[in-house]
């Protein structure tokens, strides 16, 4: 069987890993790819917003199955696109992929089905925002309704820094927008709770927390995530079955009721107010770094399962997991997540000497001549895999160190809460 994977990041690299450890697949071609995928398949040159080249070349070489990995060609309609040519193509179609393109899209949502969130308003102007910050009380939460690679969120603790966010958000910081959602605080712990769907049925696929700020002790500003662990302290039986009655199953009956069925998988961002759960965000594809933690665990058959999806039968597989604990830690250039400077080269990593359950993921990298260069922000993940958190992060710490990357930091606080 032929694959090919949409994208060019740490997670695009963690699914073409799990994707190589299958007896099925006999050829995978990453869409633009990077130096890490450049190892165990094809990178081809295709810019993943260049929709006709993309299929082009998909049915030039008889792909079987195309995996979509970021949001923006989702948000965008590629699966659309593919399946109006007769490609199998696994991820949400436009209208649903608005669950993440669109804030205010999920907001009428949760407000439609009852599905528990954070209090919120909608704004067209930074005035009628500001005469909203007079009776408000702080810290509130402003958002951007466009994506902004995790980063259009802020936590505002007077007016002068909500006036100043929403000042940002409508000069075009993160995109052309004409709306500003600001949302009530909520004060409890963040979950990361992954399902994957065929339209019909669905399964739970793991949690996760990542950490979003830069700097150690969760303090900075917001990047696309600087390290992640799996599974979630918070999960319990309780709290799973809180999450699929009040939260994903409304959200999917919602999204049949406007005609269409979600295929792919669906990352519910949510926050923990005394083992109560509430929907903070919805990301209609795995996170990053998430799923650098979660697919190591993944014991079934990677492609077997996503085959299962484009059947429509997810039901018939059981989907089977290592019992063990994984922590990444992501190694960025100097500067992330304002200035940064690419094409510096990577030395030392082919004298690491990794163990079965150790991974190296690379994200913003390319390969010149053989060598590795920087070629972005967050620029490799290191996942391991073990029996306690504590060991896994003092692992994932000690490769980075091997690699003494110059140009490089990182967080040696990921997983704080669960490690003693």
């Amino acid at each position: 069987m032929k694959v090919g994977i949409i994208g060019s990041g740490g997670r695009e690299h963690a699914i073409c890993s799990a994707l190589k450890r299958s007896k099925k697949v006999d050829k995978i071609y990453c869409f633009p790819g990077n130096a890490g995928t450049k190892l165990i398949a094809e990178n081809i040159d295709i810019e993943i917003d260049n929709f006709n080249s993309l299929k082009d070349f998909i049915k030039l070489n008889h792909i079987d199955i195309v995996i979509v990995g970021p949001e923006k060609p989702l948000v965008n309609g590629v699966v659309d696109y593919l399946s109006a040519h007769n490609i199998n193509v696994f991820g949400p179609n436009r209208i649903s992929s608005q669950l993440e393109g669109s804030k205010i899209f999920t907001k009428k949502l949760c407000k439609k089905y009852n599905i528990p969130t954070a209090g919120f308003g909608i704004f067209e102007s930074e005035k009628e925002a500001a005469n909203f910050m007079n009776n408000c009380k702080f810290p509130i939460v402003v958002k951007a309704d466009v994506l902004a690679a995790g980063k259009g969120v802020y936590i505002c603790d007077n007016k002068q820094q909500s006036m100043e966010a929403i000042k940002e958000i409508f000069s075009g910081k993160f995109g052309d927008t004409k709306v500003v959602l600001i949302e009530e605080f909520l004060k409890g712990e963040e979950m990361s709770f992954f399902i994957i769907s065929d339209g019909e049925n669905f399964k739970k696929f793991g949690t996760a927390q990542d950490h979003k700020r830069v700097f150690e002790g969760d303090k900075g500003k917001n990047t696309g995530g600087m390290g992640a662990y799996s599974p979630s302290r918070l999960e319990n039986n309780d709290l799973d079955y809180k999450i699929l009655n009040k939260i994903i199953n409304p959200t999917l009956k919602g999204l049949k009721e406007l005609g269409t069925d979600f295929v792919g998988f669906l990352y519910a961002g949510l926050m923990i107010v005394e083992n109560e759960p509430y929907l903070i965000e919805y990301n209609v594809r795995m996170g990053d770094p998430e799923c650098q933690t979660i697919l190591p665990k993944l014991k079934t058959d990677f492609i077997e399962i996503i085959e299962a999806c484009l059947n429509k039968n997810l039901g018939s597989i059981e989907i089977d997991w290592y019992n063990d604990k994984c922590l990444c830690v992501v190694l960025c250039s100097k500067g992330y997540p304002d200035k940064f400077e690419n094409n510096v080269e990577i030395r030392n990593l082919n004298k690491l000497d990794l163990n079965t359950n150790e991974f190296i993921y690379h994200a913003g990298t390319k390969s010149i001549n053989g060598k590795v260069f920087s070629n972005g922000g967050r620029v490799m993940n290191f996942s391991v895999r073990s029996k306690e958190f504590k060991n896994s992060r003092e692992r994932a710490l000690e490769l980075i160190n091997k690699v003494n990357w110059e140009n490089g930091f990182f967080r040696k606080d990921i997983g704080y809460k669960v490690i003693d």
